[in-house]
Protein backbone atom coordinates (compact mmCIF):
# COMPACT_ATOMS: atom_id res chain seq x y z
CA UNK A 1 0.00 0.00 0.00
CA UNK A 2 1.45 3.35 -1.08
CA UNK A 3 2.05 5.84 1.70
CA UNK A 4 0.47 9.23 1.29
CA UNK A 5 2.98 12.00 0.82
CA UNK A 6 3.17 14.23 3.84
CA UNK A 7 2.28 17.88 3.36
CA UNK A 8 4.13 20.69 4.99
CA UNK A 9 1.95 23.63 5.93
CA UNK A 10 3.46 27.08 6.08
CA UNK A 11 2.04 29.80 8.30
CA UNK A 12 -0.40 32.15 6.62
CA UNK A 13 1.38 35.34 5.57
CA UNK A 14 0.34 38.48 7.36
CA UNK A 15 -0.95 41.49 5.48
CA UNK A 16 1.51 44.31 5.15
CA UNK A 17 0.97 47.88 6.17
CA UNK A 18 -1.27 49.71 3.71
CA UNK A 19 0.64 52.40 1.88
CA UNK A 20 -0.90 55.87 1.63
CA UNK A 21 -2.27 56.76 -1.80
CA UNK A 22 -2.86 60.10 -3.43
CA UNK A 23 -3.95 61.09 -6.89
CA UNK A 24 -0.80 61.62 -9.02
CA UNK A 25 0.56 65.16 -9.22
CA UNK A 26 1.50 66.24 -12.76
CA UNK A 27 4.37 68.42 -13.88
CA UNK A 28 3.66 71.42 -16.09
CA UNK A 29 5.50 72.97 -18.99
CA UNK A 30 5.01 74.82 -22.26
CA UNK A 31 6.39 74.30 -25.76
CA UNK A 32 7.80 77.13 -27.85
CA UNK A 33 4.60 77.16 -29.94
CA UNK A 34 2.54 77.93 -26.83
CA UNK A 35 1.15 74.41 -26.30
CA UNK A 36 0.64 73.75 -22.57
CA UNK A 37 2.03 70.39 -21.39
CA UNK A 38 1.08 68.30 -18.36
CA UNK A 39 2.91 65.03 -17.84
CA UNK A 40 2.84 62.41 -15.15
CA UNK A 41 5.34 59.55 -14.75
CA UNK A 42 3.56 56.33 -13.74
CA UNK A 43 6.06 53.48 -13.29
CA UNK A 44 4.87 50.22 -14.79
CA UNK A 45 2.29 51.79 -17.09
CA UNK A 46 3.73 50.65 -20.41
CA UNK A 47 0.70 51.91 -22.36
CA UNK A 48 0.99 55.70 -22.50
CA UNK A 49 -2.16 57.81 -22.58
CA UNK A 50 -2.21 61.20 -24.30
CA UNK A 51 -5.09 63.68 -24.14
CA UNK A 52 -5.19 66.85 -26.23
CA UNK A 53 -7.70 69.57 -25.39
CA UNK A 54 -8.65 71.93 -28.19
CA UNK A 55 -10.39 75.22 -27.39
CA UNK A 56 -13.31 74.63 -29.76
CA UNK A 57 -16.48 74.76 -27.62
CA UNK A 58 -19.83 74.04 -29.17
CA UNK A 59 -20.77 77.68 -28.60
CA UNK A 60 -18.18 78.53 -31.28
CA UNK A 61 -19.98 76.55 -33.99
CA UNK A 62 -21.33 78.77 -36.80
CA UNK A 63 -25.05 79.44 -36.77
CA UNK A 64 -26.95 76.67 -38.53
CA UNK A 65 -23.99 74.24 -38.47
CA UNK A 66 -24.51 72.46 -35.16
CA UNK A 67 -22.41 69.31 -35.25
CA UNK A 68 -19.48 70.74 -37.20
CA UNK A 69 -17.18 70.32 -34.18
CA UNK A 70 -18.07 66.61 -34.12
CA UNK A 71 -17.40 66.20 -37.84
CA UNK A 72 -14.09 68.06 -37.51
CA UNK A 73 -13.06 65.90 -34.54
CA UNK A 74 -13.82 62.70 -36.47
CA UNK A 75 -12.03 64.02 -39.57
CA UNK A 76 -8.75 64.66 -37.74
CA UNK A 77 -7.77 61.00 -38.19
CA UNK A 78 -8.97 60.78 -41.80
CA UNK A 79 -5.73 61.71 -43.55
CA UNK A 80 -3.04 64.40 -43.33
CA UNK A 81 -0.62 66.14 -45.66
CA UNK A 82 1.58 63.02 -45.40
CA UNK A 83 -0.90 60.13 -45.38
CA UNK A 84 -4.25 59.28 -46.91
CA UNK A 85 -6.99 58.14 -44.55
CA UNK A 86 -6.16 54.49 -45.26
CA UNK A 87 -2.43 55.05 -44.80
CA UNK A 88 -2.97 56.96 -41.56
CA UNK A 89 -5.09 54.12 -40.14
CA UNK A 90 -2.44 51.59 -41.19
CA UNK A 91 0.33 53.60 -39.51
CA UNK A 92 -1.65 53.76 -36.30
CA UNK A 93 -2.21 50.01 -36.43
CA UNK A 94 1.51 49.38 -36.89
CA UNK A 95 2.10 51.37 -33.71
CA UNK A 96 -0.50 49.38 -31.82
CA UNK A 97 -2.14 52.73 -31.14
CA UNK A 98 -5.73 53.96 -30.90
CA UNK A 99 -6.74 57.53 -31.71
CA UNK A 100 -10.19 58.90 -30.89
CA UNK A 101 -11.73 62.35 -30.80
CA UNK A 102 -15.06 63.81 -29.76
CA UNK A 103 -16.65 67.22 -29.27
CA UNK A 104 -18.50 68.42 -26.19
CA UNK A 105 -19.60 71.77 -24.81
CA UNK A 106 -16.15 72.75 -23.40
CA UNK A 107 -14.24 71.77 -26.56
CA UNK A 108 -12.78 68.92 -28.60
CA UNK A 109 -10.80 66.12 -26.94
CA UNK A 110 -8.32 63.96 -28.88
CA UNK A 111 -7.19 60.76 -27.12
CA UNK A 112 -4.21 58.57 -27.99
CA UNK A 113 -3.13 55.32 -26.34
CA UNK A 114 0.08 53.59 -27.44
CA UNK A 115 2.79 51.30 -26.04
CA UNK A 116 5.66 53.42 -24.78
CA UNK A 117 8.00 51.67 -27.23
CA UNK A 118 6.00 53.21 -30.10
CA UNK A 119 5.40 56.59 -28.50
CA UNK A 120 7.68 58.56 -30.83
CA UNK A 121 5.96 57.32 -33.98
CA UNK A 122 2.47 57.74 -32.54
CA UNK A 123 3.12 61.29 -31.35
CA UNK A 124 4.31 62.12 -34.85
CA UNK A 125 1.02 60.88 -36.28
CA UNK A 126 -0.94 62.81 -33.66
CA UNK A 127 1.03 65.95 -34.49
CA UNK A 128 0.30 65.51 -38.20
CA UNK A 129 -3.42 65.11 -37.48
CA UNK A 130 -3.47 68.36 -35.50
CA UNK A 131 -1.03 70.27 -37.68
CA UNK A 132 -2.24 69.42 -41.16
CA UNK A 133 -5.49 67.43 -41.37
CA UNK A 134 -6.49 66.76 -44.99
CA UNK A 135 -10.27 67.28 -44.68
CA UNK A 136 -10.72 65.66 -48.08
CA UNK A 137 -14.14 66.24 -49.66
CA UNK A 138 -14.89 62.52 -49.91
CA UNK A 139 -13.94 61.81 -46.29
CA UNK A 140 -15.99 64.69 -44.87
CA UNK A 141 -18.95 63.66 -47.02
CA UNK A 142 -18.66 60.12 -45.69
CA UNK A 143 -18.53 61.35 -42.08
CA UNK A 144 -21.58 63.53 -42.68
CA UNK A 145 -23.51 60.56 -44.12
CA UNK A 146 -22.47 58.43 -41.14
CA UNK A 147 -23.66 61.10 -38.73
CA UNK A 148 -26.99 61.41 -40.55
CA UNK A 149 -27.41 57.63 -40.28
CA UNK A 150 -26.82 57.81 -36.51
CA UNK A 151 -29.52 60.37 -35.78
CA UNK A 152 -32.61 58.15 -36.32
CA UNK A 153 -31.09 55.49 -34.06
CA UNK A 154 -30.49 58.07 -31.34
CA UNK A 155 -34.07 59.30 -31.55
CA UNK A 156 -35.29 55.70 -31.29
CA UNK A 157 -33.24 55.15 -28.12
CA UNK A 158 -35.42 56.10 -25.11
CA UNK A 159 -32.55 57.29 -22.92
CA UNK A 160 -31.02 59.41 -25.70
CA UNK A 161 -34.44 60.81 -26.57
CA UNK A 162 -35.04 61.72 -22.92
CA UNK A 163 -31.68 63.52 -22.72
CA UNK A 164 -32.48 65.49 -25.87
CA UNK A 165 -35.83 66.61 -24.46
CA UNK A 166 -34.37 67.54 -21.05
CA UNK A 167 -31.80 69.84 -22.67
CA UNK A 168 -34.51 71.40 -24.80
CA UNK A 169 -36.66 72.03 -21.71
CA UNK A 170 -33.97 73.31 -19.38
CA UNK A 171 -32.11 75.78 -21.58
CA UNK A 172 -33.30 78.76 -23.67
CA UNK A 173 -33.82 77.97 -27.35
CA UNK A 174 -31.05 80.43 -28.22
CA UNK A 175 -28.50 78.56 -26.06
CA UNK A 176 -26.31 75.92 -27.71
CA UNK A 177 -26.91 73.63 -24.73
CA UNK A 178 -30.58 73.37 -25.66
CA UNK A 179 -29.72 71.57 -28.89
CA UNK A 180 -28.19 68.11 -29.56
CA UNK A 181 -24.44 68.09 -28.99
CA UNK A 182 -23.70 66.42 -32.33
CA UNK A 183 -26.22 68.39 -34.33
CA UNK A 184 -29.55 67.62 -35.98
CA UNK A 185 -30.35 66.27 -39.41
CA UNK A 186 -31.02 69.79 -40.69
CA UNK A 187 -27.72 71.25 -39.42
CA UNK A 188 -25.47 68.31 -40.25
CA UNK A 189 -26.71 68.22 -43.85
CA UNK A 190 -25.19 71.67 -44.40
CA UNK A 191 -21.66 70.68 -43.34
CA UNK A 192 -18.98 70.26 -46.04
CA UNK A 193 -15.19 70.14 -46.18
CA UNK A 194 -14.88 73.89 -46.74
CA UNK A 195 -16.87 74.73 -43.61
CA UNK A 196 -14.94 72.14 -41.57
CA UNK A 197 -11.60 73.62 -42.69
CA UNK A 198 -12.80 77.15 -41.94
CA UNK A 199 -13.86 76.07 -38.44
CA UNK A 200 -10.50 74.36 -37.88
CA UNK A 201 -8.47 77.33 -39.11
CA UNK A 202 -10.41 79.76 -36.97
CA UNK A 203 -10.27 77.85 -33.68
CA UNK A 204 -7.58 75.14 -33.58
CA UNK A 205 -4.09 76.32 -32.59
CA UNK A 206 -1.40 75.16 -30.15
CA UNK A 207 -1.37 78.36 -28.08
CA UNK A 208 -4.90 77.68 -26.81
CA UNK A 209 -4.48 73.89 -26.48
CA UNK A 210 -3.17 71.54 -23.81
CA UNK A 211 -1.61 68.08 -24.03
CA UNK A 212 -1.60 65.62 -21.13
CA UNK A 213 0.84 62.67 -21.20
CA UNK A 214 0.67 59.86 -18.61
CA UNK A 215 2.59 56.58 -18.46
CA UNK A 216 5.94 55.01 -17.67
CA UNK A 217 8.29 57.64 -19.07
CA UNK A 218 11.51 55.98 -17.89
CA UNK A 219 14.27 56.84 -20.36
CA UNK A 220 11.95 59.09 -22.40
CA UNK A 221 13.16 62.64 -23.01
CA UNK A 222 9.65 63.97 -23.19
CA UNK A 223 10.63 67.60 -23.72
CA UNK A 224 12.65 66.77 -26.84
CA UNK A 225 10.07 64.26 -28.07
CA UNK A 226 7.18 66.71 -27.77
CA UNK A 227 9.29 69.48 -29.27
CA UNK A 228 10.07 67.34 -32.34
CA UNK A 229 6.46 66.28 -32.85
CA UNK A 230 3.73 68.52 -31.41
CA UNK A 231 6.24 71.37 -31.35
CA UNK A 232 6.07 71.48 -35.16
CA UNK A 233 2.42 72.48 -34.96
CA UNK A 234 2.11 76.22 -35.54
CA UNK A 235 -0.65 78.77 -35.36
CA UNK A 236 -1.60 82.26 -34.25
CA UNK A 237 -1.62 83.16 -30.53
CA UNK A 238 -5.41 83.21 -30.30
CA UNK A 239 -7.64 85.25 -28.05
CA UNK A 240 -9.11 84.55 -24.65
CA UNK A 241 -12.64 83.29 -25.22
CA UNK A 242 -15.47 84.57 -23.06
CA UNK A 243 -17.48 81.74 -21.51
CA UNK A 244 -21.21 82.59 -21.54
CA UNK A 245 -23.12 81.89 -18.32
CA UNK A 246 -25.34 78.83 -18.15
CA UNK A 247 -28.99 79.86 -17.82
CA UNK A 248 -31.69 77.28 -17.09
CA UNK A 249 -35.34 77.05 -16.10
CA UNK A 250 -35.94 74.34 -13.49
CA UNK A 251 -39.58 75.14 -12.79
CA UNK A 252 -41.16 71.85 -11.74
CA UNK A 253 -42.93 70.26 -14.70
CA UNK A 254 -43.39 66.99 -16.60
CA UNK A 255 -42.92 66.35 -20.31
CA UNK A 256 -44.12 63.05 -21.78
CA UNK A 257 -42.47 62.07 -25.06
CA UNK A 258 -45.21 59.90 -26.51
CA UNK A 259 -44.27 56.38 -27.58
CA UNK A 260 -47.61 54.60 -28.18
CA UNK A 261 -47.47 50.95 -27.16
CA UNK A 262 -44.22 51.27 -25.18
CA UNK A 263 -44.01 48.62 -22.46
CA UNK A 264 -41.56 50.68 -20.43
CA UNK A 265 -41.20 54.32 -19.47
CA UNK A 266 -37.79 55.96 -19.52
CA UNK A 267 -37.34 58.43 -16.67
CA UNK A 268 -34.96 61.39 -16.66
CA UNK A 269 -35.43 63.91 -13.88
CA UNK A 270 -33.04 66.83 -13.73
CA UNK A 271 -32.04 70.39 -13.07
CA UNK A 272 -28.92 72.55 -13.13
CA UNK A 273 -26.67 72.91 -10.09
CA UNK A 274 -23.19 74.10 -9.09
CA UNK A 275 -20.04 72.69 -10.66
CA UNK A 276 -16.76 71.61 -9.06
CA UNK A 277 -15.67 75.14 -8.20
CA UNK A 278 -18.44 75.40 -5.61
CA UNK A 279 -17.53 74.46 -2.06
CA UNK A 280 -20.70 72.33 -1.86
CA UNK A 281 -19.44 69.94 -4.57
CA UNK A 282 -17.85 67.29 -2.27
CA UNK A 283 -20.98 67.11 -0.12
CA UNK A 284 -23.12 67.06 -3.28
CA UNK A 285 -21.11 64.13 -4.66
CA UNK A 286 -21.53 62.26 -1.38
CA UNK A 287 -25.23 63.02 -0.98
CA UNK A 288 -26.01 62.14 -4.59
CA UNK A 289 -24.15 58.84 -4.23
CA UNK A 290 -26.15 58.00 -1.10
CA UNK A 291 -29.32 58.77 -2.99
CA UNK A 292 -28.65 56.79 -6.17
CA UNK A 293 -25.00 56.00 -6.79
CA UNK A 294 -25.11 52.22 -6.53
CA UNK A 295 -27.43 49.22 -6.26
CA UNK A 296 -27.58 49.62 -2.48
CA UNK A 297 -28.46 53.32 -2.49
CA UNK A 298 -31.73 54.75 -1.16
CA UNK A 299 -33.59 54.93 -4.48
CA UNK A 300 -32.70 51.38 -5.47
CA UNK A 301 -33.64 49.97 -2.09
CA UNK A 302 -37.16 51.29 -2.54
CA UNK A 303 -37.82 51.18 -6.28
CA UNK A 304 -35.88 48.02 -7.12
CA UNK A 305 -35.68 45.84 -4.03
CA UNK A 306 -38.91 46.68 -2.20
CA UNK A 307 -41.26 47.50 -5.09
CA UNK A 308 -39.69 45.74 -8.08
CA UNK A 309 -40.46 48.63 -10.43
CA UNK A 310 -37.07 48.76 -12.11
CA UNK A 311 -33.71 47.10 -12.66
CA UNK A 312 -32.02 50.20 -11.29
CA UNK A 313 -32.28 53.96 -10.82
CA UNK A 314 -29.22 56.22 -10.73
CA UNK A 315 -28.60 59.72 -9.43
CA UNK A 316 -25.59 61.64 -10.71
CA UNK A 317 -23.97 65.01 -11.26
CA UNK A 318 -22.19 65.78 -14.55
CA UNK A 319 -20.27 69.00 -15.18
CA UNK A 320 -21.51 70.78 -18.29
CA UNK A 321 -19.11 73.68 -18.53
CA UNK A 322 -16.83 75.73 -16.27
CA UNK A 323 -15.28 79.17 -16.64
CA UNK A 324 -11.81 80.49 -15.72
CA UNK A 325 -13.29 82.81 -13.10
CA UNK A 326 -14.58 79.82 -11.16
CA UNK A 327 -18.17 79.61 -12.31
CA UNK A 328 -20.00 76.91 -14.18
CA UNK A 329 -22.84 74.44 -14.02
CA UNK A 330 -23.49 70.74 -13.70
CA UNK A 331 -26.44 68.59 -14.69
CA UNK A 332 -27.97 66.94 -11.62
CA UNK A 333 -30.19 64.06 -12.66
CA UNK A 334 -31.98 60.85 -11.75
CA UNK A 335 -32.44 58.27 -14.50
CA UNK A 336 -33.88 54.82 -14.96
CA UNK A 337 -36.77 52.93 -16.53
CA UNK A 338 -39.95 51.30 -15.17
CA UNK A 339 -42.70 49.19 -16.67
CA UNK A 340 -45.57 51.23 -18.11
CA UNK A 341 -48.36 50.28 -15.61
CA UNK A 342 -46.14 51.24 -12.66
CA UNK A 343 -44.96 54.60 -13.99
CA UNK A 344 -47.25 56.58 -11.69
CA UNK A 345 -46.55 54.52 -8.55
CA UNK A 346 -42.79 54.54 -9.24
CA UNK A 347 -42.73 58.33 -9.54
CA UNK A 348 -44.84 58.62 -6.41
CA UNK A 349 -42.38 56.49 -4.44
CA UNK A 350 -39.41 58.33 -5.94
CA UNK A 351 -40.80 61.65 -4.69
CA UNK A 352 -41.47 60.02 -1.29
CA UNK A 353 -37.79 59.05 -1.11
CA UNK A 354 -36.74 62.62 -1.87
CA UNK A 355 -39.17 63.99 0.74
CA UNK A 356 -37.95 61.39 3.23
CA UNK A 357 -34.33 62.48 2.82
CA UNK A 358 -35.41 66.09 3.35
CA UNK A 359 -37.47 65.23 6.43
CA UNK A 360 -35.33 62.58 8.12
CA UNK A 361 -31.91 62.89 6.53
CA UNK A 362 -29.42 60.31 5.36
CA UNK A 363 -28.03 57.82 7.84
CA UNK A 364 -24.47 57.60 9.10
CA UNK A 365 -24.31 54.09 7.63
CA UNK A 366 -25.24 55.41 4.18
CA UNK A 367 -22.64 58.16 4.46
CA UNK A 368 -19.91 55.77 5.63
CA UNK A 369 -20.65 53.30 2.82
CA UNK A 370 -20.53 56.08 0.24
CA UNK A 371 -17.19 57.36 1.51
CA UNK A 372 -15.79 53.84 1.50
CA UNK A 373 -16.88 53.31 -2.10
CA UNK A 374 -15.87 56.71 -3.44
CA UNK A 375 -12.55 57.08 -1.63
CA UNK A 376 -11.56 53.48 -0.99
CA UNK A 377 -11.68 52.38 -4.63
CA UNK A 378 -9.71 55.37 -5.94
CA UNK A 379 -6.40 53.46 -6.26
CA UNK A 380 -8.16 50.88 -8.46
CA UNK A 381 -10.07 53.51 -10.42
CA UNK A 382 -6.82 55.19 -11.38
CA UNK A 383 -4.87 52.03 -12.06
CA UNK A 384 -4.43 52.81 -15.77
CA UNK A 385 -2.64 55.72 -17.40
CA UNK A 386 -5.77 56.51 -19.42
CA UNK A 387 -7.91 57.06 -16.31
CA UNK A 388 -5.32 59.42 -14.82
CA UNK A 389 -4.88 61.32 -18.11
CA UNK A 390 -8.63 61.68 -18.55
CA UNK A 391 -9.08 63.14 -15.05
CA UNK A 392 -6.15 65.54 -15.48
CA UNK A 393 -7.66 66.65 -18.79
CA UNK A 394 -11.03 67.19 -17.07
CA UNK A 395 -9.32 69.40 -14.51
CA UNK A 396 -7.70 71.50 -17.23
CA UNK A 397 -10.96 71.72 -19.16
CA UNK A 398 -12.83 72.82 -16.04
CA UNK A 399 -10.16 75.34 -14.98
CA UNK A 400 -9.34 73.47 -11.76
CA UNK A 401 -5.97 73.31 -9.96
CA UNK A 402 -3.73 70.32 -10.63
CA UNK A 403 -4.20 68.98 -7.09
CA UNK A 404 -7.99 69.16 -7.27
CA UNK A 405 -8.69 65.43 -7.40
CA UNK A 406 -6.33 64.66 -4.52
CA UNK A 407 -7.95 67.39 -2.43
CA UNK A 408 -11.43 66.15 -3.34
CA UNK A 409 -10.81 62.75 -1.75
CA UNK A 410 -9.70 64.44 1.45
CA UNK A 411 -12.84 66.57 1.41
CA UNK A 412 -15.10 63.58 0.78
CA UNK A 413 -13.61 61.72 3.75
CA UNK A 414 -14.12 64.78 5.97
CA UNK A 415 -17.74 65.42 4.92
CA UNK A 416 -20.31 64.48 7.54
CA UNK A 417 -23.82 63.05 7.21
CA UNK A 418 -25.53 66.38 7.91
CA UNK A 419 -23.59 68.13 5.12
CA UNK A 420 -24.27 65.28 2.69
CA UNK A 421 -27.97 65.39 3.49
CA UNK A 422 -28.21 69.15 3.01
CA UNK A 423 -26.43 68.89 -0.35
CA UNK A 424 -28.68 66.07 -1.57
CA UNK A 425 -31.82 68.01 -0.61
CA UNK A 426 -30.49 71.15 -2.30
CA UNK A 427 -29.55 69.19 -5.44
CA UNK A 428 -32.98 67.55 -5.82
CA UNK A 429 -35.70 69.83 -4.40
CA UNK A 430 -39.04 68.15 -4.98
CA UNK A 431 -40.67 71.29 -6.39
CA UNK A 432 -37.85 72.28 -8.77
CA UNK A 433 -37.36 69.22 -10.96
CA UNK A 434 -37.97 68.85 -14.68
CA UNK A 435 -39.27 65.33 -15.36
CA UNK A 436 -38.98 63.75 -18.80
CA UNK A 437 -40.92 60.54 -19.45
CA UNK A 438 -40.50 58.63 -22.71
CA UNK A 439 -43.43 56.24 -22.87
CA UNK A 440 -47.06 55.62 -23.79
CA UNK A 441 -48.82 58.90 -23.01
CA UNK A 442 -52.29 57.33 -23.21
CA UNK A 443 -51.34 54.97 -20.36
CA UNK A 444 -49.22 57.17 -18.12
CA UNK A 445 -50.52 60.74 -18.42
CA UNK A 446 -53.49 60.45 -16.06
CA UNK A 447 -51.66 58.74 -13.16
CA UNK A 448 -48.73 61.15 -13.52
CA UNK A 449 -51.02 64.20 -13.46
CA UNK A 450 -52.61 62.86 -10.27
CA UNK A 451 -49.24 63.08 -8.49
CA UNK A 452 -49.20 66.87 -8.62
CA UNK A 453 -45.48 67.12 -9.31
CA UNK A 454 -45.90 69.76 -12.02
CA UNK A 455 -47.79 70.69 -15.14
CA UNK A 456 -47.84 67.80 -17.65
CA UNK A 457 -47.51 68.21 -21.40
CA UNK A 458 -47.19 65.64 -24.17
CA UNK A 459 -44.89 65.95 -27.20
CA UNK A 460 -44.50 63.68 -30.20
CA UNK A 461 -41.59 61.23 -30.25
CA UNK A 462 -40.58 62.40 -33.78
Amino acid sequence: MTELASMEFHPQPEAGQARPWAFPAPERGKLDNGLTVLHCHRPGQQVVAVEVLLDTPLDAEPKGLDGIATIMARALSEGTDKHTAEEFAAELERCGATLDAYADHPGVRVSLEVPVSRLTKALGLLADALRAPAFEDSEVERLVRNRLDEIPHELANPSRRAAKELSKELFPATARMSRPRQGTEETVEGIDSASVRAFYERHVRPATSTVVVVGDLTGVDLDDLLGDTLGAWTGSPGETRAVPPVVADDTGRVVIVDRPGAVQTQLLIGRIGPDRHDRVWPAQVLGTYCLGGTLTSRLDKVLREEKGYTYGVRAFGQVLRSAPEGTGAAMLAISGSVDTPNTGPALDDLWKVLRGVAAEGLTDAERDFAVQNLVGVAPLKYETAASVANTLADQVEQHLPDDYQATLYQQLAATGTVEATAAAVSAFPVDRLVTILVGDAAEIREPVEALGIGEVKVVAAE
